[in-house]
């Protein structure tokens, strides 16, 4: 054998289940079938020369927050964060917009009479963030701190809607709460849907909600750089469509979802596994915009143009009713908008005095109609004149995302549905979620826990328990 362990895909639960491998000692194999590494976490020049766009992700409150990327010298390797000035706005039907601020204080203070219940909710969860984080991005287990799990799940198990309402008297700030939890691509008066609003607003507290100079790509590329130091090999253009195309190796981790797992391994695997594999269930998916913009988009809210990330609802309840006909294969008249410009902040992103503009909704599970026109009257509505800015547009609906990765079934950019079942069970039910039935195969993607998200955690766990399967020591994180 020359390899002590081949990972195949490069996404960042990929790279990161390498780089753990080669931190031990191991003589690893890292295989893509794409020609550039990095899975989610690509840019390219989708739109017009000389704008770089973020074709998945773009805003990385965990890749700040992950404890394995935190014990990682990825500024080295060229990463460099950048902080907008705000890390996230909501207009308001009004004309106005509530902010969420790096400062929980400020925060608190700009929502009014629902200040101090904002301040009594997140203010817990931003002390014991570390704490919190070590317990959310881990796998399934009994709690390391008990009594600050046991906090933040008295509020986490809500569904999001009966909690904004619950603690908050006006809008706005139902309106935060209901917008950062709508980031869970789940019905909002769904169990649970609470827990995801209150783990990104505390991270927004905590580390911010910046994006990388030069685009998500920069990631990528600062892992690939580190994990070659460290010994290991990439190779890209290479397609895997069976264990039978793997050279030999001790342990093969796939960064892939139960669906590619099964045509690639499915001969191999006992029937009683395929079978549960199968019943894997893949979530809403997306429908995104790049734009090419002539100048930054013309808020009318002055507060949206220092943002990094815009939420556009605008109200709990639009945004509700919005998640909620996702599931239902309908699409809403003012459906839920994550919208970023990150060229407000990285002069990389586009040529001087012009700017870029990312923005996607949720649709149903492979749903192929242009919701173009949708997204573009929303934002106009928020920003008249919006659309004389616009100098081309580049789109992807959830059949392009498929193509593009094989992972986001449907246009499913999280691996699979994240509710109270299958967030704490993916991909079965199993005492391990990272191995299989076969000795020396383990899956190391979102399907696995904590989940999706640019973090690594996945891949980071997935090499820990093969290490520990190998008998070999780990290179373990704060975490």
């Amino acid at each position: 054998m020359t390899h002590d362990a081949i990972i195949v895909g490069s996404g960042p639960n990929g790279l990161a289940a390498a780089i753990t491998l080669a931190r031990a000692g191991q003589r690893t194999l890292l295989l893509e079938a794409k020609e550039t590494v990095g899975g989610g976490m690509r840019t390219a020049e989708l739109t017009l020369p000389g704008f770089r766009h973020d074709i998945c992700s773009a805003i990385h409150p965990l890749g700040v927050g992950s404890p394995f990327f935190k014990d990682l010298p990825l500024t080295d390797y060229g990463l460099e964060w950048i902080q907008p000035e705000l890390p996230l706005a909501h207009p308001l039907d009004d004309g106005t917009a509530v902010v969420m601020y790096h400062s929980l204080a400020k925060t608190a203070d700009a929502l009014g009479r629902d200040g101090p219940a904002y301040r009594r909710l997140m203010a817990p969860l931003v002390a014991n963030w570390d704490k919190l984080a070590r317990e959310f991005l881990g796998p399934l287990r009994l709690p390391r701190h008990p009594l600050v799990m046991a906090r933040f799940g008295l509020r986490a198990l809500w569904p999001a809607t009966l909690l904004a309402r619950a603690l908050f008297r006006q809008e706005p700030a139902r309106a935060l709460l209901g917008g950062l939890a709508a980031h869970s691509v789940m019905p909002l008066d769904g169990p649970l849907t609470a827990a995801f609003g209150l783990m990104l607003g505390t991270l927004g507290h905590v580390v911010g909600w910046p994006l990388p100079r030069g685009g998500s790509q920069s990631i990528a590329n600062a892992l690939a750089a580190y994990y070659t130091d460290l010994g290991g090999e990439i190779e890209t253009g290479h397609e895997v469509k069976s264990l039978r195309d793997l050279p030999p190796a001790r342990a093969i981790l796939m960064d892939v979802t139960p669906r590619q797992l099964l045509a690639i391994a499915g001969d191999d695997l006992p029937f009683r596994y395929r079978r549960q594999l199968e019943k894997y269930r893949y979530g809403a998916g997306v429908f995104k915009v790049d734009w090419a913009l002539s100048e930054p988009i013309p808020w009318r809210a002055e507060a949206c143009r220092r943002a990094g990330t815009v939420h556009l609802g605008p109200t709990l309840a639009d945004m509700a009713l919005s998640e909620r006909l996702m599931w239902q294969g309908q699409v809403a008249e003012r459906p839920y908008i994550i919208l970023t410009q990150q060229s407000l902040f990285d002069s990389t992103r586009a040529p001087a005095g012009q700017h870029t503009g990312w923005a996607y909704c949720h649709v149903p599970h492979g749903d192929t109609r242009d919701m173009t026109d949708v997204i573009e009257a929303q934002v106009e509505q928020f920003a008249p004149g919006f659309r004389d800015t616009i100098l081309a547009r580049h789109t992807m609906n959830t059949q392009d995302f498929q193509r593009y990765n094989p992972n986001y079934i449907g246009g499913d950019i999280n691996g699979g549905v994240q509710n109270w079942r299958q967030l704490f069970t993916r991909p079965v039910v199993r005492l391990n979620p990272y191995t299989t039935p076969l000795p020396n195969l383990y899956i190391c993607s979102s399907a696995t826990p904590p989940g999706g998200g640019v973090h690594g955690m996945c891949g980071y766990h997935a090499a820990r328990t093969a290490l520990q399967q190998l008998g070999r020591p780990s290179f373990a994180t704060s975490q």
